[in-house]
């Protein structure tokens, strides 16, 4: 009587490369936290700083790839994929739209002490 005994493949690598490539990103993060570039910190790109966009864009890949990793969704269907992560890009953008635009207003108070809206 033949036993079928499933071969459980380990994911010992790949817990790895993941665990280096967020290593690494974060990092980075942090090296771009400590050090802040005066050319990043100068620059600004839709009223924010160029290294704050640095930060967000890198927090975004991260969050992308946890998700792409830890949820398995590289053996999932290609509509699955989009649902859950085109949506999560979607909502993480317009919080930052949101954020950046009432930021920008509370500044813009506190600096000036008022703000009218020309319409």
């Amino acid at each position: 009587m033949a036993h079928d005994i499933a071969h459980h493949e380990s994911n010992t690598g790949k817990i790895w490369k993941v665990f280096i490539l967020l290593s690494v990103v974060t990092i980075v993060e942090v090296i771009l936290g400590i050090i802040k570039p005066t050319f990043l910190i100068e620059t600004t790109f839709i009223s924010m700083k160029l290294l704050n966009w640095i930060f967000i864009i890198l927090t975004i890949y991260k969050a992308y790839y946890i998700t792409w990793s830890f949820m398995h969704m590289e053996g999932e269907t290609k509509g699955l994929r989009r649902a859950v992560v085109w949506t999560a890009i979607f909502l993480i953008c317009y919080l930052i739209f949101i954020l950046l635009t009432e930021g920008d207003y509370v500044f813009e108070v506190f600096k000036a002490g008022h703000k009218s809206w020309d319409f």
